[in-house]
């Protein structure tokens, strides 16, 4: 099934929709970009997988979630500098074959992830 991700605000009790996310592959301390994107209203990827399962590989990943744009685009007001600015996700990949779904449930004060189905 591949790699995808999910964010849900967990202040507003809704999805992320209009968060910016980088995705990355990393090897050896060295970052690649591979795509940016917007959150879609249901706080998804609007293209859908990040990778399918013939393009996911095993190895080590990253997210960026830009948190801190967000909230101040929703007009929360935050102490400057915010608390969370962007949450890094660096996680691995150990079965390509399997499906990988990275969610993130975030506040302007904390956030929680997990592999996700």
């Amino acid at each position: 099934m591949g790699l995808s991700t999910h964010v849900l605000d967990t202040m507003h009790g809704c999805p992320a929709e209009g968060m910016a996310v980088e995705f990355y592959t990393t090897e050896g301390g060295q970052a690649t970009l591979v795509r940016r994107f917007t959150l879609n209203p249901d706080g998804r990827n609007p293209d859908g997988l990040l990778c399918d399962n013939d393009n996911l590989q095993r190895g080590t990943y990253r997210l960026v979630f830009d948190v801190a744009g967000y909230f101040a685009a929703k007009g929360v007001a935050l102490p400057e500098p915010n608390f969370l600015q962007r949450v890094t996700l660096d996680f691995g990949v150990a079965h390509p074959d399997q499906h990988y779904h990275v969610p993130l449930l975030v506040s302007p004060w904390s956030y929680a992830t997990y592999r996700g189905s």
